[in-house]
């Protein structure tokens, strides 16, 4: 565990909440020796997969025999999953020492008036990050968006190619209410002659990630567009897939389970081509190893066969879809359903996708403020009353669910990464989960 004093910090910056601004970043980064200008780049936006395709890209350029750094949020059960250098957290010491760091500089900066108001958590993340693969000499990081784009703490570096997955509704409290407005959020990491490559489908986020490309002079590469095709069969034990670029044919069984990582593969595959360009050779056969070996936990994620229990940290819309085909076409029957899910988030459209599919769904809370509680969760959904049970803690709810499978009915946990780290909190406590294995 890090010290109490770094704790203590990261503790007292989750006080200031979100705050979507990059002054006092540039401010400190100036004051640090601007570390994010040391090592190249790739910057992934998106709503959904930016995570997925994040962890493929490292992945890739890992296997090929780069330095890799990965930077992704939220973490699981350890805060420090969020910064990894070629696929291992950062070590507890040299994390403490960045932070102290950081701390010291904030303090001095906002005793000179050269800051407006406290690092947030996510900020001082970042700057810990940047400054850990400067330090490093990495040859190519790749940084997740943490909320939107055009304001996220991520969105000071220039990198080789930025990234847009995906686009639908999410967030909508900070991005806007419209598609329009949220393809803009997420179109803000757009840099000045930087390819963009995009997996976006929904049209009229596409118009304006193209007018955005075309006013800063930056190529747009279109995943699902002409000269590229993607085309799937399903096994008995999941897809193969073959994705016809240009370049390439590639064809591959993804290590992460469902159809959509089929997509998500697509997109780093273009990506990691795209930066062919930049010098980076690549092995057609180390990029396929990597999209059939990369781990991405709570993401369809099986921590267990008898019962069969699977988690997923979906919270939106288009998420949700994902894992209910995915529980359709793999599993086949009803399943107990554990779940929870944030106040902000659209709990009905959210719940529209898994509560169908679910004989027994089990209401519960992470430890948090923001955390819906099962009471209002049930208030909002009477249509499934007769299949809910409500449990405040998530050990509970999860020996219920234990107890309701007597081993034979499949377990799904889902609604939210911050549930999904719980869950292997607590068997990890229970000395099960010590192996992942993924459909």
């Amino acid at each position: 565990m890090i010290s109490p004093a770094c704790q203590r910090y990261l503790d007292e910056a989750q006080l200031f909440g979100i705050k979507l601004g990059l002054d006092n970043m540039r401010s400190i980064l100036s004051h640090l020796g601007q570390p994010e200008k040391n090592f190249p780049s790739i910057h992934v936006a998106g709503t959904n997969g930016k995570g997925s395709v994040s962890a493929m890209l490292e992945r890739i350029f890992q296997l090929n025999g780069f330095k890799t750094g990965l930077y992704t949020s939220p973490h699981l059960i350890d805060i420090r999953e969020r910064i990894s250098l070629n696929g291992r957290m950062i070590p507890e010491k040299t994390f403490c020492c960045l932070l102290l760091e950081i701390k010291k500089k904030e303090k001095k900066l906002k005793k000179a008036g050269e800051m407006g108001g406290s690092l947030t958590f996510f900020e001082i993340l970042t700057l810990c990050a940047f400054d850990y693969f400067s330090q490093e000499k990495v040859d190519l990081a790749v940084f997740e968006v943490g909320l939107g784009g055009r304001f996220d703490a991520t969105n000071v570096i220039t990198p080789e190619i930025s990234v847009i997955t995906s686009i639908s509704y999410d967030h909508q409290q900070y991005l806007g209410k419209t598609m329009s407005k949220i393809a803009g959020e997420k179109a803000g990491i757009i840099k000045r002659g930087v390819p963009c490559i995009s997996g976006v489908r929904n049209q009229t986020a596409l118009n304006v990630i193209e007018k955005k490309c075309q006013e800063m002079g930056a190529p747009l590469i279109k995943v699902f567009g002409r000269g590229r095709e993607l085309t799937h069969h399903q096994m008995k034990d999941g897809y193969l897939f073959s994705f016809k670029t240009p370049c390439a044919t590639y064809r591959f069984r993804p290590s992460l389970p469902g159809l959509h990582q089929g997509e998500n593969a697509a997109i780093a595959i273009t990506a990691a081509e795209a930066m062919q360009e930049h010098g980076y050779q690549l092995q057609k056969d180390k990029v396929i190893e990597a999209l059939e070996t990369v781990v991405w936990p709570g993401r369809l994620e099986i921590i267990s066969r008898t019962p069969l229990i699977i988690l997923d940290g979906g919270h939106n819309e288009d998420a949700a879809r994902a894992v209910s085909d995915y529980i359709r076409e793999n599993i086949g029957q009803p399943v107990i359903l554990v779940f929870a899910i944030m106040k902000d988030k659209d709990i009905e459209k959210v719940a529209s996708k898994l509560f169908p599919l679910a004989s027994r769904i089990i209401l519960t809370r992470p430890p948090m403020d923001r955390a819906a509680r099962p009471r209002d969760i049930a208030r909002r959904l009477p249509e499934f009353s007769q299949r809910f049970f409500l449990e405040e803690d998530v050990p509970s709810a999860l020996r219920l669910a234990l107890t309701l499978s007597s081993g034979k009915v499949p377990v799904v946990v889902g609604g939210s990464l911050f549930l999904v780290g719980e869950v292997k909190k607590f068997f990890s406590e229970l000395g099960a989960g010590k192996s992942l294995a993924y459909v």
